[in-house]
């Protein structure tokens, strides 16, 4: 268990050699892979969110594959298609960048829905089902797909649907001050973001070690003063006007998946209240439909995840 704490730890210190600061997004990314969820990184362009899934995958000794989303991206050019072979004389079905450990799905929202769509069986199921016949995904399967906020032109939003099967909405802000100096002190020093072995980024955990987590993970104590917790946060995003459509039971599961995690990652073997709230607002953000009329003054999921957790007693 120690060990596996340790190369996870390590993992973190190992993308730090190519993206500097960002330690949330680096850290949730971690959480994804011990609960085996799905990540949606949102940042406006040039904050190096493909950068660190890139330096993540290079951390890891794991299959990956990186699918840039286009408007004419087909869903067989995903899940994979069945195609005649001329040889043979016979169809056989030919695997798409789906069948790998770590999917990048970079600029997600720029393909059409039944594109995006495609994605939905593979990431609950963790399967595709093609000409009749279920095939299974590799294990671990965790897609992280990037998405940019700002630009509208040309780009298909997310359904509510294929929204809920992401744990984390993680959102990667512009650097500070600090961050942005060594960010630059590192290209004056040579650093060239298309070559990350050179800046020294290796495999430092692989399924093993994620297998092991993943195990005392599952033994991390939850009382049922945090679960009531979970659960009250959850009511209550259900119960605000400013909201439609409020957090499903789904997302109060993957709320206590991620604080299990962080429990655990953090060198515990109990979960604390404290714990949810640090991770509330990621595992929740994307699981809120705001009214239109609501958002025209300024009203936001962070905002209402906000309030939520001021107004919600926390156990002691």
């Amino acid at each position: 268990m120690q060990d596996a704490r340790a190369a996870l730890i390590a993992l973190r210190a190992e993308v730090g050699k190519a993206v500097v600061g960002n330690d949330a997004a680096v850290t949730g990314l971690i959480l994804a892979l011990l609960c085996r969820g799905h990540v949606l990184l949102e940042g406006v362009p040039g904050v190096a969110k493909t950068l660190l899934v890139r330096a993540l995958a290079a951390s890891l000794d794991l299959k990956t594959t990186r699918v840039q989303f286009t408007p004419d991206l087909m869903p067989g050019d995903v899940t994979g298609s069945i195609v005649y072979d001329a040889h043979s004389g016979e169809f056989s079905f030919r695997e798409g960048p789906v069948f790998t450990n770590l999917l990048l799905a970079d600029e997600i929202n720029r393909t059409p829905p039944k594109t995006q769509s495609s994605l939905l069986e593979a990431m609950e199921e963790r399967q595709v089902s093609i000409d009749g016949t279920s095939r299974p995904l590799p294990d671990p399967f965790v897609v992280i797909a990037t998405q940019n906020p700002v630009e509208y032109e040309g780009t298909y939003p997310l359904p509510e649907a294929q929204l809920d099967r992401f744990l984390l909405k993680l959102t990667m802000p512009a650097p500070s001050r600090e961050d942005e100096i060594g960010i630059l002190w590192r290209h004056a020093q040579g650093f060239d973001p298309r070559n990350l072995a050179a800046a020294g980024v290796r495999p430092v955990a692989g399924a093993a070690e994620l297998a092991a987590a993943r195990e005392a993970v599952a033994k991390v104590t939850v009382g049922p003063e945090v679960i009531g917790y979970v659960v009250d946060l959850c009511r209550a995003t259900r119960e605000l006007p400013a909201v439609r459509i409020g957090v499903s039971p789904r997302g109060a599961t993957a709320l206590l998946a991620v604080t299990r995690a962080w429990a655990w990652l953090s060198g515990r073997d109990y979960a604390t209240p404290d714990d949810v709230k640090a991770l509330a607002r990621p595992a929740l953000r994307h699981r809120l439909d705001v009214r239109p009329e609501a958002e025209l003054e300024g009203v936001t999921a962070d905002g209402v995840l906000d309030r939520v957790l001021a107004s919600v007693p926390v156990p002691r």
